[in-house]
């Protein structure tokens, strides 16, 4: 799925970030990171009970529900001109209208990666999966802040999560190299590269990681 909007998380990150490698990382993985996720629409049926890291609700009304997501819409909108403080206060105002809106989230836990705020970004990419847990981006968003804080493992078992979820998503098997070439396992990492080119081609990070383990 073609996600057009990287510049915001991903140029403050490369501000901050200071270690070549996990920048490589997060340039591939960011990549095609978007605001506005239309496959995270507001399920018609809410759970019956919230990710640990969603405000639990015993009933959000229809009212609230059409409110948070003009609010969403809005903050995407926000985020993508740059505007990433009156963003974040109307991704605020969703998630408190309705705590299982997923794209709000999302939203905001962009926000808090692009401000180096990752245990806030781990949070809600955590409540956003858990609310669409066969969705490949809240996993690889969430990897890439746990790649900021020094948590390889988790990372690693994220794109695991993602790679299962959409098995055809090349930039999520080029970042899973990457964390595995990171943590060694050269076996993993060319495979994981393999598949990325496969689906890929032209993907020069790919192709660069595979020549770099022996593939």
């Amino acid at each position: 799925m073609a996600l057009p909007f990287p510049e915001l998380s991903l140029a403050r990150a490369c501000r901050t970030w200071q270690r070549p490698f996990t920048l490589a990382l997060v340039s591939i993985a960011l990549c095609g990171c978007s605001f506005d996720l239309g496959s995270l629409m507001p399920e018609k049926e809410k759970p019956q009970e919230a990710p640990k890291a969603v405000a639990t609700e015993s009933a959000v009304s229809a009212g609230s529900i059409s409110e948070a997501q003009s609010h969403t819409v809005k903050g995407q909108a926000l985020a993508k001109s740059g505007d990433t403080v009156a963003a974040l206060d109307e991704f605020n105002r969703a998630v408190a209208l309705d705590p299982y809106n997923a794209q709000a989230l999302y939203g905001r836990a962009l926000i808090y990666q692009g401000s180096n705020e990752h245990e806030l970004a781990i949070a809600d990419f955590g409540a956003a999966n858990g609310l669409n847990p066969q969705k490949a981006e809240p996993l690889l968003g969430r990897a890439v802040s746990y790649l900021a804080v020094g948590k390889v493992k988790e990372a690693a078992a994220d794109l695991d999560e993602a790679s299962e979820a959409e098995p055809h998503n090349a930039q999520v098997w080029t970042t899973r190299g990457q964390v595995y070439e990171r943590l060694g396992d050269r076996t993993k990492a060319a495979a994981s590269y393999t598949k990325a080119v496969s689906l890929r081609p032209r993907d020069d990070a790919a192709r660069s990681g595979l020549a770099r383990v022996g593939g």
